[in-house]
């Protein structure tokens, strides 16, 4: 692989991985530390996520249990997983939250798939939008004469062949995350 593009890569895979993130919030059948660890709490006069302040748990399938480190921040973990709109309602347990799943709904899982969906499709806009830029390098260092015409269809093929190779990822990752969703 060209050093132009061995450069461009990491930018590439940042957007699979970011997709990556944020499929993981999703909800899917199961308790997953993921659906929360993100939700943003306001604790000692600033903003932090969940997993800075507390550890969380999966007491089985569909409870998670969150353990505050210190105690004194229950009140705003409870409210801001309430508040982080998504779906999920929490209960103080002592020292600690439990938060119960409901059960998915067919009408849920359709939901879910179409966010998924959506999240995917910014994230291959996100990836059209990087290959577009890295080709417009490439094609100014030709018209600087810091490579011949060969060399720059050689580099456009290439970046087409990491693109796509990235692109077949994340439809991986959106079938198999479709396929956990809707499975019940």
């Amino acid at each position: 692989m060209h050093p132009h593009l061995t450069q461009k890569k990491p930018l590439f895979e940042s957007h699979l991985d970011h997709l990556l993130k944020e499929l993981s919030a999703l909800r899917t059948g199961r308790a997953s530390p993921a659906l929360v660890e993100q939700v943003k709490v306001t604790a000692y006069d600033s903003v932090m996520e969940l997993n800075a302040l507390a550890s969380i748990g999966v007491q089985d399938a569909r409870t998670l249990l969150i353990q505050p480190w210190d105690k004194g921040v229950l009140q705003a973990i409870e409210k801001a997983i309430r508040d982080a709109g998504i779906g999920l309602n929490p209960a103080v347990d002592g020292g600690a939250i439990r938060i119960t799943l409901p059960q998915m709904t067919e009408e849920n899982r359709k939901q879910l798939v179409k966010t998924m969906k959506e999240k995917v499709e910014e994230a291959k806009v996100g990836i059209r939008r990087s290959r577009e830029e890295v080709r417009e390098g490439v094609i100014a260092l030709e018209n600087e004469k810091a490579m011949s015409e060969d060399e720059k269809f050689k580099l456009l093929d290439e970046l087409d062949k990491m693109v796509k190779e990235i692109v077949q990822k994340m439809d991986d990752v959106e079938a198999r995350k479709e396929a956990e969703i809707m499975t019940v």
